[in-house]
C-alpha cells in the first residue's frame, strides 16, 4: 500500500469546502482583517488578510463575524449540541490549533507599529507589507496540500505537523535575533528585509497549517474560528499591551503595588520563545495522541485532483463576467488604500503609543461581531451589491474626516505627552462608524459572492473570487506605502538639502541637524488622491457592478459537460497513481 496517496474522487454531489485549492481562501481580517465565514455550497472560505494592527480600519481588521448568505446548495448545518458533546475534545484541539495560528499572525501585525516607533520609513514598511501576502495567495499551493499526504500519519496531520513544527523552531530561532533586526530596521535596507523574510515565512507557515486545520474543522467545528480570534489578539493587542512599560506601570504595576522599570511586563524575545516552545510542546503531543480517520474513504462528494483543479480556474478566468468582476476587485480598494495603509502610523508619529492604538481595537470587537448580522438583513434580496455601492462614497467621505482627526491629533496632547480620555472616545466613535461602511460592503461583497457561485464547482468559486479581493487589498497597500517615502517632502533643519531617502537623513543628523516637513505630509497628500481616484472609480465601475448582479445564473456557470469531463480525469489520475504505487 503506498505512503503518499492522491485524494480519490466520487461522483455524486458538489464538493463541500475540504480547505482544497477549489473550496479554499482566507484572506485576511481586517484588527486582522479577522475571519469571514460564508455559506456557498458548504465552502468555509474567509476574508482574512491579516495585516498590520494599523490598518486596522480597513476589512482586514474584520475579527469575527457569521452572517447568513443565500446559497442555491447550502445544505451544510451547524453541529447541534449532541455534536458538540461528542466532539467536545476534537472541537477543543481546533480551537488550539487555531489558537496557535493566530499567535504569528498577531506578531506580524505588531511589527510594524514596533519598527515605527524606532523611525522606519515608508518604503520599509512597505517592504514589510510583503510578510502579509501569504494569506491572500494561497490559492496557489492549496490544492497540493489537500491532494498529497501520508496516508499512514493523516491527511492533515501530513502538512500540520511539519508546518507547527517548522513555526515553533523559527520563533525560537527568531527570539535570539528579533531585538537586532527590529531596532535596525531603520538604518539598514538588510535588516528589514531580513526581517520581512522570516516573517513572510512564518506567514507562509501558518496559511499551510490553516488549509490542514481547515479542513478538519469542517466536520467538527463548523464554520467558526474563534481560535484563531483569540490568538490573533494574543499576539497583537495583548503582546503591545504588555510590552509598553507605559501601560505595564500605569495599569499593572501600580495595581499591584510593583515598582515601576524601564520595560513592559513582557519583551519581544521572551514572547517569541515562549510561543516558540508552546508550538514544538503542543504539535509533539498532537502527533503522538491524536489519530486522524481518512475521510476520503467514506466521502461521496466529488473532488478535483491537482491538474484538474487548476484547469477549472482557468476556465472561470475565461468567463467575461468573471474577468470584469476580477478587475473590479483588483481596483476597488484604491479610494481607502492610504486611510486603510497609513492612518495607525500617522497617529504613531503624532504622540499616540502603541498599546493605545492597540487598545483601540477592544471596544471595537462588539460592534464588528453583531454587525454582520445586522447587514445581512439587507443583503439578502436579488441586488446585494446595491449596498455595496452605496456604501462606498461615505467610506470615502470617513477617509477625509480620519485624516483631518489624524491631522488635530498634536492639539488634543497633553505637556505630558498623553491624550485626554475624550481624545481616544473621538477616535472610537469615528471608527465606529468608518467600521460601518467597511462592514456593509465587505458583507454585501460576499453575499454576492454566494449568489453567483457556481454549485457544480464546489467552492472554487468563492476560492478564486476572495483571492482577487485580497489581492486587490495587498498590492495597494505596498504601492501607497512605497509612494508615500517619494511624496514626502523633507528638508534638513541645517540646510536646504532634501531628506528623501534614509541615507540624505543620517548625514543631515551627522551634521548635527534634524529633517523636518518643509512642506506636505504625504499621508493627506495620498489620502486626497486616493479620494479623488475612488470618486473616478465609482463613476467608472458603477454601472458596470449593477449589471453583473443582474446577470442571470447561466453567464457565471461553466458547462457541465466540461465539469463532467474534470471528475472523470480525477478519478483516472486517482487510480493511476493508486495502481502505480500499491
Amino acid at each position: 500500500m503506498t505512503d503518499i496517496r492522491h485524494r480519490s474522487t466520487n461522483k455524486s454531489k458538489p464538493q463541500e469546502d475540504d480547505a482544497t485549492g477549489e473550496s479554499y481562501l482566507m484572506s485576511a481580517k481586517t484588527v486582522g482583517e479577522s475571519s469571514s465565514e460564508q455559506e456557498s455550497d458548504g465552502s468555509d472560505d474567509r476574508d482574512k488578510e491579516h495585516q498590520p494592527l494599523h490598518q486596522q480600519i480597513s476589512e482586514n481588521e474584520i475579527i469575527l463575524e457569521r452572517y447568513p448568505s443565500k446559497s442555491a446548495t447550502s445544505d451544510t448545518n451547524p453541529p447541534n449540541k449532541q455534536d458538540w458533546r461528542k466532539d467536545r475534545s476534537s472541537i477543543l484541539l481546533l480551537l488550539f490549533l487555531y489558537l496557535l495560528q493566530g499567535i504569528p499572525l498577531g506578531m506580524a501585525a505588531s511589527i510594524p507599529l514596533i519598527i515605527q516607533t524606532f523611525g522606519a520609513s515608508w518604503s520599509q514598511q512597505a517592504t514589510f507589507s510583503f510578510a502579509f501576502w501569504p494569506f491572500s495567495l494561497k490559492l496557489i499551493w492549496a490544492p497540493i496540500v489537500d491532494a498529497l499526504y501520508l496516508k499512514r500519519f493523516g491527511r492533515r496531520k501530513t502538512w500540520l505537523i511539519p508546518m507547527q513544527y517548522l513555526i515553533g523552531i523559527t520563533m525560537l530561532i527568531l527570539s535570539y535575533n528579533i531585538t537586532s533586526l527590529v531596532t535596525a530596521a531603520n538604518t539598514s535596507h538588510s535588516h528589514i528585509y531580513l526581517l520581512t523574510a522570516v516573517f513572510f515565512g512564518l506567514s507562509f507557515l501558518a496559511a499551510t497549517q490553516d488549509i490542514c486545520v481547515d479542513g478538519w474543522a469542517l466536520s467538527m467545528l463548523s464554520r467558526y474560528k474563534m481560535g484563531q480570534t483569540a490568538g490573533y489578539f494574543l499576539g497583537n493587542v495583548i503582546f503591545l499591551s504588555l510590552e509598553s512599560k507605559d501601560f505595564s506601570n500605569r495599569y499593572i504595576r501600580k495595581l499591584f503595588l510593583l515598582p515601576e522599570a524601564n520595560h513592559g511586563l513582557v519583551t519581544l524575545p521572551g514572547f517569541l520563545f515562549f510561543w516558540g516552545f508552546i508550538f514544538i510542546i503542543s504539535t509533539t503531543f498532537i502527533a503522538l495522541s491524536k489519530h486522524e480517520e481518512d475521510d476520503t474513504v467514506h466521502s461521496d462528494e466529488p473532488h478535483f485532483g491537482i491538474i484538474e483543479t487548476y484547469k477549472i480556474l482557468f476556465k472561470l478566468l475565461k468567463l467575461s463576467c468573471v474577468r470584469e468582476i476580477a478587475i473590479i476587485l483588483l481596483t476597488v480598494k484604491i479610494g481607502f488604500a492610504a486611510t486603510d495603509s497609513m492612518t495607525g502610523l500617522e497617529l504613531l508619529q503624532r504622540g499616540v503609543t502603541t498599546d493605545s492604538l492597540a487598545l483601540l481595537a477592544i471596544p471595537l470587537t462588539p460592534l464588528q461581531i453583531i454587525l454582520p448580522f445586522i447587514i445581512s438583513r439587507y443583503t439578502a434580496g436579488p441586488k446585494p451589491l446595491r449596498l455595496f455601492i452605496n456604501s462606498y462614497p461615505p467610506r470615502l467621505l470617513m477617509g477625509i474626516i480620519m485624516a483631518l482627526f489624524v491631522y488635530l491629533t498634536p492639539y488634543f496632547q497633553n505637556y505630558n505627552k498623553t491624550f485626554p480620555w475624550y481624545y481616544y472616545g473621538i477616535a472610537i466613535v469615528i471608527y465606529a462608524i468608518h467600521q460601518v461602511f467597511v462592514y456593509n460592503m465587505f458583507v454585501s461583497q460576499m453575499s454576492f459572492y454566494a449568489t453567483v457561485s457556481d454549485p457544480k464547482v464546489g467552492g472554487t468559486y468563492m476560492t478564486l473570487l476572495n483571492t482577487l479581493s485580497n489581492l486587490g487589498t495587498v498590492w495597494i497597500s505596498t504601492a501607497v506605502l512605497y509612494a508615500a517615502d517619494y511624496l514626502t517632502w523633507k528638508t534638513c533643519s541645517l540646510s536646504d538639502t532634501k531628506c528623501y531617502t534614509p541615507e540624505e537623513e543620517k548625514k543631515c543628523q551627522m551634521l548635527g541637524g534634524f529633517c523636518t516637513h518643509a512642506h506636505i505630509d504625504s499621508y493627506y497628500l495620498e489620502v486626497i488622491f486616493c479620494t479623488i481616484v475612488g470618486i473616478i472609480w465609482l463613476l467608472w465601475k458603477y454601472r458596470a457592478i449593477d449589471r453583473l448582479q443582474n446577470l442571470p445564473a447561466r453567464a457565471w456557470q461553466v458547462r457541465e459537460s466540461y465539469i463532467a469531463s474534470m471528475n472523470d480525469d480525477s478519478d483516472e489520475n486517482s487510480d493511476n497513481l493508486a495502481n502505480k504505487t500499491d
